[in-house]
């Protein structure tokens, strides 16, 4: 059916939600306030390991205001430990318990090992340093390599320090290496980062009458319950948990934590509701971080410049514990691990080590961001290696575009592309020859300025359940995603959708795409998110999923309205249903516009009842949209840095992007994804570090010593786009809110390295600091 006459989607509408977002009137759990709440500090270890010898609560027990004061063992009731849900498939994974308070010893500072609870939001702070545990310090394991080598064990009942170990190969890699007439090998280095959402998590949980209410800051809501009811041992339909706004997620919200399962469990025992809000302290020590990759990185090239092999050996640094995807991470970027490029042979060899640090998981991009940094800084040092120009050798690798939908060497289908068209583009503003003069005359001057390069694809769209559900790398979910659409008598439409936005827009593109659809005005369009208790089931925002899979679901949703209204008015005004088309904000008569109806009129029928027989009242629909297929994202971004090689400083100077995600619903929606991506990926690559010294102390406990980029440390970025549809979804749309930080990092990383060629220096790895990149200069020289 035909749309409005101007469609909303592809214009670039302002959000629905900002109003309320930027004047102050959106409410977080921080807003929400219960009568006789309890509030909850945690006690947590000072300690990397240790054995717990003692913990003596009554200090903090004496003090006013206090109503307990809970370790972990008054908790063993609990039906087991924190969840691991996702893992690479057909692997062994040594998983060690890890509760929601420790018991017997500590993996990591700031593991959590009591909580206080009372009445006053300071006073249990203050109770919390009365409690004085003692402990038995042991052994930590703090660097991967060492860790993966034996003793000491952060598990010591496992023997091992590794998690797991699993390979990803396509293609006759021994024959790719053999047919290659250069091999390079780096070692590539993907450090650790940090979520550092502007909103640190909170948890308020309610339980009365036999019923729970949480109240939590995560991205996954539906999840949250199901591991709710099961560690607590309620039935699901007794558990509500609503995500209220969420200011920012980024992977870190996109947890199971056991501060969720304590207040739970506490608020059912003391029977008053629990309130807990993480510090910035805390989010820095506890909330699971990303990345942290060391690889051993191998290419293989013919003189001409085709890439025969490539072979990428990963050890992982997973932390302390397997949280709730911590072992899959690594791997989802096996799966593109050949990029944009046509690649005969790609293996993926991926091992998971524990150490005394906070657990890593998802954090934004997920494996993706590795896997393009390391096949874009490994396209540039061979295009160095073989005399060839950077981008010249991407085109002579690039897929063809005639070759999609293609399947790569890891047997993953991209479903299109066209990776020509969008470096093109990017040249259209970026003219390489011209800034090859203008760096000649720079470098005269005694400055070093220098040009980088990353074309990129992802997988995203999370996902089919042949791949994601138990059949593949889950225990029990695949993650299809559901929406349901409700006209009202008056005309106006409510959608529940199972994704939950922390900042991306979802309010506005849903109702933009349902209004086309319905031939209303998005403003009549409410979307309801992040409440279980309302809606159908859900699998949450992550993965860039939400418009192509949550998205379609909803357009699906939205399409069965339409097709039960057209049935309506093609009852009364006798004509055919396939004769009905929406258009010029009716359901009319093809040829016929004068004879229609609003979608109010219809409404107002179908809630009457006065439907064609057979046909049930009311007009809502339901729909769980389960995907045949991933999607996949890709384009071209440039970046220009100077570099003070007498303090090492890098200075962005010009960032220009052009990404390809399908169909756009709103370009303005698009942009803001974007540079929120870039500035990602632009602060892991010179400012961002989780640093833990040789005790397992975390150094960068906070914005003091956690240096994130301001606007100060950012240029204007340029963007531009190409349209390559999927025909993974109607819609022809793809994900973008993480392609800015897939792609970001390898451009900043492949500038630096241009700029500083001139002084010898060749290679040189995240993050790029001042002390980094002086002493990576002070060494090419001293060569």
């Amino acid at each position: 059916m035909s749309a409005t006459a101007e469609p909303h989607v592809g214009r670039p509408l302002r959000r629905k939600e900002d109003p309320r977002l930027i004047t102050g009137r959106a409410r977080y759990v921080d807003d929400i306030s219960l009568p006789g709440t309890l509030w909850a500090a945690f006690v947590r270890s000072p300690e990397a390991h240790a054995s717990i010898v003692s913990i003596d609560t009554s200090a903090a027990t004496a003090r006013p205001g206090i109503h307990a004061v809970l370790t972990g063992e008054d908790m063993a009731d609990l039906a087991g430990p924190l969840p691991m849900a996702w893992a690479p498939p057909g692997v062994e994974v040594n998983n060690p318990p890890h509760w929601p308070l420790a018991r017997g010893s500590v993996k990591h500072v700031g593991d959590p090992v009591a909580v206080v609870l009372g009445e006053d939001r300071y006073a249990v702070v203050d109770a919390a340093e009365d409690v004085i545990v003692a402990y038995e310090p042991l052994p930590v394991a703090i660097d991967p390599e060492q860790a993966i080598a034996g003793a000491p064990y952060v598990h010591p009942e496992l023997g091992t320090n590794q998690v797991h170990s699993w390979t990803l190969a396509g293609g006759d890699l021994e024959a790719g290496f053999a047919a290659a007439d250069v091999t390079i090998q780096r070692r590539v280095i993907n450090h650790r980062i940090a979520g550092a959402p502007i909103e640190p998590r909170g948890v308020l949980a309610d339980y009365r009458a036999g019923a729970l209410t949480l109240h939590t800051s995560t991205q996954v809501p539906h999840f949250v319950r199901l591991f709710v009811a099961l560690l607590l041992g309620l039935s699901e339909e007794k558990v509500r948990v609503i995500a209220p706004e969420v200011g920012g997620g980024f992977g870190a919200k996109l947890q199971v934590y056991g501060e969720e399962i304590v207040a739970c469990w506490a608020s059912r025992a003391l029977g008053r509701p629990v309130k807990w809000i993480e510090t910035r302290s805390e989010n820095m020590s506890v909330t699971h971080q990303g990345r942290d990759q060391i690889a051993t990185v191998r290419m293989g090239a013919t003189r001409d410049g085709q890439i025969t092999a490539y072979h990428v050996k990963i050890l992982a640094d997973l932390g302390a514990y397997n949280m709730l995807l911590t072992p899959l991470i690594p791997s989802l970027g096996a799966f593109v691990m050949g990029g944009c490029y046509k690649i005969g042979a790609v293996t993926t060899e991926i091992t998971g080590v524990f150490t005394n640090k906070c657990p890593t998981d998802a954090i934004r991009g997920a494996g993706r961001p590795e896997a393009t940094h390391m096949i874009e800084v490994m396209m540039d040092q061979m295009a160095r290696e073989l005399g060839i120009d950077r981008l010249d050798l991407r085109r002579r690798n690039f897929i063809p575009k005639e070759d999609f939908p293609a399947a790569v060497a890891t047997g993953v289908i991209y479903d299109s592309g066209d990776y020509v068209a969008s470096l093109d583009k990017l040249l259209e503003h970026v003219d390489v020859d011209a800034f090859r003069a203008e760096q000649a005359q720079l470098r005269e001057q005694g400055i070093y300025r220098g040009i980088g390069f990353s074309t990129y694809t992802e997988i995203c769209g999370l996902a089919p359940s042949r791949i994601t559900g138990p059949a593949g790398v889950g225990v029990g979910a695949g993650l299809w995603e559901s929406a349901m659409v409700r006209v009202h008598n008056t005309g106006a439409v409510t959608v529940y959708t199972g994704t939950s936005p922390h900042g991306q827009g979802l309010e506005t593109a849903f109702a933009q795409i349902v209004a086309d659809r319905l031939g209303v005005d998005p403003s009549v369009v409410e979307v309801i998110h992040g409440d279980t208790g309302t809606g159908p089931e859900g699998r949450g925002t992550y993965g860039s999923r939400s418009l192509a899979n949550g998205g379609e679901a909803v357009a699906k949703a939205t399409d069965k309205v339409v097709a039960k209204a057209a049935k309506i008015v093609a009852a009364e005004l006798e004509a055919a249903p396939e004769d009905i088309e929406v258009s010029g904000g009716k359901f009319s008569v093809k040829g016929s516009p004068e004879k229609g109806m609003t979608l109010a009129e219809v409404a107002g029928i179908a809630y009457i009842g006065a439907v064609p027989e057979g046909m049930e009242p009311g007009l809502e629909e339901t729909t769980f949209n389960d995907p045949e297929n991933f999607v996949f994202p890709f384009g071209a971004h440039a970046c220009i840095v100077d570099v003070d090689t007498a303090t090492g400083k890098v200075n962005v100077v010009r960032y220009v992007a052009v990404d390809d995600c399908g169909n756009p619903v709103n370009p303005l929606l698009i942009a803001g994804q974007v540079h929120g991506g870039i500035a990602y990926g632009i602060g892991q690559a010179l400012y961002e570090h989780v640093v833990y010294d040789d005790d397992g102390q975390l150094v960068t406990g906070s914005f003091v010593n956690y240096a994130l980029p301001t606007a100060a440390e950012l240029p204007n970025f340029e963007l531009d786009h190409t349209i390559t549809p999927s025909p993974s979804n109607s819609m022809g749309v793809k994900g973008v809110g993480e392609a800015g930080t897939i792609a970001a990092t390898p451009a900043v990383t492949n500038a630096v390295i241009d700029a500083l060629a001139p002084l010898g220096v060749d290679y040189i790895n995240m993050p790029l600091t001042p002390m980094r990149v002086w002493r990576t200069i002070q060494e090419a020289q001293a060569r």
